[in-house]
């Protein structure tokens, strides 16, 4: 084959994956708005107009939404319509019931005792908790209420009408944007490459240098190597401690980020007051397996240049 003709499929090739729009895996930025497609209800918007007109989430802003493609972020119809798009496309999909919130079951009507539901609760239409399960009364006669705890969307079809609006290539702000669509909430992060020392495993001992000590012969040979570590590093706030999702899952989150943004591990880093000194950022750490560690004593002493011995002769002192 020619060079011309080498260079032609390689253009071919370059306008192919160009002309393939948005893939699994790419950060978009979406404006939608869903609503039921029998009545037309709102379910869900990204515009602030629109919430406006309809009143809803008065203490809310709405903004356009950055999704992952192919993570489940949106329903997969929506997601499905989506790849293959580029920036600018405006499209529509439809979300049968089914894999939407579900096909309505009768059978997920029950009557309860009246007792499980606060006396203030107890009229139709109230949203209701009762042994865990969320519904809504639909009717109360005496002792008992009838509760009805399909999704209150359960049997509807839902229209998503979209726009493409921008692609996300940053790092941080694809962090960000993760963050905002898991939690809801906007933290500080930032990326940092970071050498650590670790123990390695020797192939085979013999390439160790004359003068480096092996372990005992019926175990595995190591040497101390310095390794890399790609590290996204989240500033801590009582609002993330406090944040549901985050407590229930935060090592599947942790691996949905180290998955997403090719990394190494997380480290959530809490600042105590100003100039925090050693103690700041000492926080949690997720890697991949998962698990939490923090910083080594004498490092962070070594970091705060503090001499460990004086340390100790003063602490002495103050016990005497």
């Amino acid at each position: 084959m020619s060079d011309d003709s080498t260079a032609e499929t390689a253009d071919d090739n370059a306008q192919s994956d160009e002309a393939a729009g948005l893939a699994e895996g790419d950060f978009v930025t979406l404006e939608y708005t869903a609503r039921t497609v029998e009545d037309g209800s709102l379910v869900d918007t990204t515009s602030q107009e629109i919430a406006d007109e309809e009143g809803v989430g008065e203490d809310e802003e709405f903004e356009p939404r950055t999704i992952v493609l192919g993570e489940g972020h949106l329903f997969e119809p929506v997601e499905e319509a989506v790849i293959g798009a580029d920036v600018g496309d405006e499209g529509s999909a439809v979300v049968d019931a089914e894999d939407a919130f579900g096909a309505y079951d009768e059978e997920e009507v029950r009557t309860v005792s009246a007792n499980k539901i606060p006396e203030d609760d107890r009229y139709p239409g109230a949203h209701v908790d009762v042994d865990g399960e969320h519904g809504h009364v639909e009717t109360i006669i005496g002792g008992r209420a009838r509760v009805d705890f399909n999704h209150p969307l359960a049997g509807e079809d839902v229209e998503y009408e979209y726009e493409v609006v921008d692609t996300v290539d940053d790092r941080e702000a694809k962090a960000e944007s993760l963050l905002e669509t898991m939690l809801g909430m906007d933290l500080d992060v930032w990326f940092q490459t970071d050498v650590e020392e670790e123990e390695e495993v020797v192939d085979d001992p013999e390439d160790l240098e004359e003068s480096e000590e092996l372990d005992d012969e019926d175990g595995p040979v190591t040497e101390t190597v310095e390794v890399e570590k790609d590290t996204l590093y989240i500033e801590a706030t009582p609002q993330l401690s406090m944040n549901q999702q985050w407590m229930m899952g935060k090592q599947q989150i942790a691996q949905q980020f180290i998955d997403l943004l090719d990394i190494d591990r997380i480290i959530v880093q809490e600042t105590l007051g100003e100039g925090a000194g050693m103690m700041g950022g000492m926080g949690g750490m997720m890697g991949g397996m998962g698990g939490a560690g923090g910083g080594d004593l004498e490092e962070a002493l070594e970091d705060a240049d503090v001499d460990a011995d004086e340390l100790a002769e003063e602490l002495d002192v103050d016990e005497a």
